[in-house]
């Protein structure tokens, strides 16, 4: 899949996939080396490649990695799952070391640190799936830049193996110490030291709170949420039901969210 005289579209370099990690069949992470990239921690941009009628296909994507590795390394890391019906996932599947893909240099998305108030010490990443993807991103941000008391990562999958990037949280855990909570939830097979069930039901019965040891304060926490539309529109309503409102512009608020599917 090398396309040394490609003509991309505008806005589009050539990446060159540089490593690939699967997690499971239909789970994967790309690594793809591309220049003149710029973003914040926790956006995402888009990736694209051409279908069998020639046309490009482009679909957006999170980074993982934080744009310092970026800086330094000239990778830009992607968690992509597989929708057998989608029109560009499948192929990115097939995608091997030195493939090339066309990768856009405009990056966008809000969820970042700069968009969290000021007043908030405590931040909650509630994620499901590939979700999890720009958190990622957002905690390997120097401990100066996030809130001061306590980081919450919630990830939310069917199985076990769903459980990405175990290495990388166990950094995080060695280097926020205390500070960081690590919440594992699996809602289709009973895996010790995980939650079962779904992040709504967890929120509303007050699960999550019981296990981190933190509340969910109006003066003190904000959330990100970010994954399966469903469950951001059903935490969205819990937060809401509690006197939570979403973060605007205009307007500080305690929560905000993107769809992943």
């Amino acid at each position: 899949m090398n396309r040394n005289s490609e003509t991309y579209p505008d806005g589009f370099v050539t990446g060159q996939v540089v490593a690939r990690t699967d997690w499971t069949d239909n789970l994967f992470s790309l690594r793809i080396r591309v220049h003149s990239l710029s973003f914040e921690a926790g956006q995402f941009t888009k990736l694209a490649l051409r279908n069998v009628d020639g046309e490009w296909v482009r679909r957006a994507y999170s980074l993982v990695n934080h744009p310092d590795d970026y800086k330094h390394t000239n990778e830009a890391e992607f968690l992509i799952i597989t929708d057998s019906a989608g029109q560009l996932s499948p192929m990115l599947q097939r995608l091997v070391v030195n493939d090339e893909v066309a990768v856009s240099t405009y990056s966008s998305g809000f969820m970042t640190l700069s968009e969290i108030p000021k007043t908030a010490t405590d931040l909650w990443l509630l994620s499901t799936g590939t979700g999890i993807g720009p958190f990622l991103s957002l905690l390997d941000e120097s401990s100066v830049s996030l809130p001061n008391n306590n980081l919450v990562l919630v990830h939310a999958v069917r199985f076990e193996s769903e459980l990405v990037y175990q290495e990388k949280i166990e950094q995080f855990k060695q280097r926020y110490g205390e500070k960081f909570h690590y919440v594992p939830i699996v809602s289709r097979e009973s895996v010790t030291g995980t939650l079962r069930g779904r992040i709504p039901m967890l929120l509303e019965s007050g699960e999550l709170e019981k296990v981190t040891g933190i509340t969910l304060s109006h003066a003190e926490s904000f959330l990100y949420l970010c994954g399966n539309p469903n469950m951001v529109k059903e935490t969205r309503e819990v937060l809401k039901q509690r006197g939570f409102r979403s973060n605007l512009r205009r307007e500080a608020g305690h929560f905000s969210s993107e769809n992943y599917w």
